[in-house]
């Protein structure tokens, strides 16, 4: 997966916007504003992805390509390196999480007008 497929995999979501909060250099995706995923625009070496704390725990031992959250709560976030085996199968994977993460965490009115965006979109 390159950073183009990157940003157009992770627009393709409903209700999902893309800024430079942190800087021109950095990519972020968010759902409700609410960050799920942010990368470097430059290299894209890597990727934060919100992650279950126990999930996050067992990718980071399971796989070599998943650390702790780089500046990021540990506990709840993984940086998962780009172009060191991680399939694109399962990046997407583990984006689909973070996206469901955060947006389960969204208040219902929210949750509910994204369904609805979504119905209207198929």
């Amino acid at each position: 997966m390159n950073i183009e497929d990157f940003r157009d995999y992770c627009l393709l979501k409903a209700g999902v916007t893309e800024e430079t909060p942190f800087g021109p250099e950095t990519l972020v995706f968010k759902v409700g504003g609410k960050v799920f995923a942010l990368t470097d625009i430059e290299t894209f070496a890597s990727i934060n992805l919100k992650c279950d704390p126990e999930r996050a725990q067992e990718l980071r031992e399971q796989h070599d390509y998943v650390l702790p959250g780089f500046h990021m709560n540990k506990k709840h976030w993984n940086t998962v390196l780009v172009g060191t085996g991680i399939s694109g199968r399962q990046l997407r994977e583990l984006i689909d999480h973070s996206y469901d993460l955060v947006r389960a965490s969204l208040p219902r009115k929210q949750r509910e007008e994204l369904a609805a965006a979504e119905q209207e979109g198929e």
